[in-house]
C-alpha cells in the first residue's frame, strides 16, 4: 500500500517520502540567521525556538549567513534545513538544481541599490559603462545589477563585475578599488550614514522579497517542525512591528552598525505586513525571471514559470499565519 505523509491539505502538493521511508524524529533543527532577515536576529536574541522545541529534546543550530549567496549553498548542502534569502535568489538556485521551496516571506524589502562615493564623478546607471561594479554573485543586488543596466541601455558586458561578499563591496568601493557597489542593507546604509557614501540608482520593484526557504525533503518528511518554526517567524515579526526601535537595537549589536543604520533599514527600507507567499510573489518572480535566461544564468530552456510555481508555496502556512485584514 501507498503510505501517505502528515501532511495537511495545505501541504498537499509536497512530494512524499518514498516508500517505506518513516521520517526520522528530529534531533536538531539547523536554521540561519542574518543581518536582512531582522526576524531571524531577533528569534536568536529571545530563544524562542529553544523554548518551544525543548521539551521535544531538539537541538537548535544557528548558521550565519553572509548572504543569499551563503544561505542557499547552505541548504543545498544540507547543512541546514531552514534559510533565509531573496526570492530572485532562490529561484536561480532552485532552478539550477537546488531543491527547496519557500513557504514563508520574512520581509518585502528595499535592501539593495546601486552605490557610489560621496565624491565619485558618477551620478547615474549610463555613467557605470566601462567602470568597476562590486556584487556577490548569487544574490539580489547582484540580480538587481543586471536587471538595473538595461535601464540606462547597457549590458553586462559594459561593466566589469567584480565578485565580492557584500561587507567586502563596501570596502572595496570605499577605498577607490571599484567605482560603484551594488550594496546590501544594513551594509549599505551603514556607507551611506557613516562613509556620505549616495544612491544613484534605486528600484523597489527590482528588490525581490525575502523568502524563508526550507529543503524540501525536510518540508515533506517533517511539516509539523515546519510550522512551529513559522509560528515563530510570525512572532518575531510580530514583535518587531510593535517594538521597532528595540530590534533595531537588537540589528545594530548584531551587525555592529550604528542605531541610526539600523533603524534606517527597518523603518524606511523594510515592510514585514505581508508574510504568507502569495499570488503577489509569484507574479514578482515571473516578471524577474528572463533576466536568468537573458544573462546564461540558467540552462536554456529552464521552465522558470513552472520553477517558479514549484518555489513558491502559496498554501503551507496559511495554517500558521493569519492574513492581514
Amino acid at each position: 500500500m501507498k503510505r501517505r505523509t502528515l501532511l495537511s491539505a495545505g501541504a498537499a502538493a509536497l512530494a512524499v517520502p518514498a516508500l517505506g521511508q518513516a521520517a526520522e524524529p528530529l534531533k536538531e533543527l539547523r536554521l540561519d540567521y542574518a543581518y536582512y532577515s531582522p526576524s531571524s536576529l531577533v528569534l536568536r536574541r529571545f530563544g524562542w525556538l529553544e523554548e518551544d522545541f525543548r521539551k521535544d529534546g531538539v537541538n537548535i543550530k544557528w548558521v550565519f549567513s553572509a548572504g543569499s549567496n551563503r544561505a542557499l549553498e547552505h541548504l543545498n548542502a544540507s547543512s541546514i534545513d531552514i534559510g533565509s534569502s531573496a526570492g530572485l535568489a532562490a529561484l536561480l538556485s532552485r532552478a539550477n538544481g537546488n531543491p527547496i521551496k519557500a513557504p514563508y516571506i520574512f520581509s518585502r524589502p528595499e535592501w539593495t541599490a546601486l552605490v557610489v562615493t560621496r565624491d565619485s564623478p558618477i551620478q547615474s546607471i549610463k555613467d557605470l559603462k566601462g567602470k568597476k561594479v562590486a556584487a556577490t554573485k548569487g544574490t539580489d543586488p547582484f540580480l538587481f545589477l543586471l536587471r538595473a543596466l538595461p535601464t540606462a541601455g547597457l549590458k553586462r558586458s559594459d561593466v566589469e563585475i567584480v565578485a565580492l561578499q557584500h561587507a567586502d563591496g563596501r570596502t572595496a568601493l570605499e577605498q577607490g578599488r571599484v567605482d560603484a557597489w551594488a550594496g546590501l542593507d544594513p551594509i549599505m546604509a551603514a556607507s551611506e550614514l557613516d562613509s556620505g557614501s549616495r544612491l544613484i540608482y534605486r528600484n523597489v520593484a527590482f528588490n525581490t522579497y525575502g523568502f524563508l526557504n526550507v529543503r524540501e525533503e525536510f518540508l515533506a518528511q517533517q511539516p509539523a517542525a515546519t510550522r512551529r518554526v513559522i509560528a515563530q517567524y510570525e512572532r518575531a515579526r510580530q514583535w518587531i512591528q510593535a517594538n521597532t526601535t528595540e530590534a533595531a537595537k537588537i540589528l545594530a549589536e548584531e551587525a555592529k552598525v550604528s542605531l541610526q543604520v539600523a533603524l534606517l533599514q527597518l523603518k524606511l527600507r523594510t515592510d514585514l505586513s505581508h508574510p504568507l507567499p502569495s499570488q503577489e510573489h509569484v507574479a514578482a518572480l515571473q516578471a524577474a525571471a528572463p533576466i536568468l535566461l537573458s544573462e546564461g544564468l540558467v540552462k536554456p530552456g529552464t521552465p522558470l514559470s513552472k520553477v517558479v510555481t514549484d518555489l513558491v508555496d502559496t498554501r503551507f502556512a496559511h495554517s500558521v499565519v493569519r492574513p492581514a485584514v
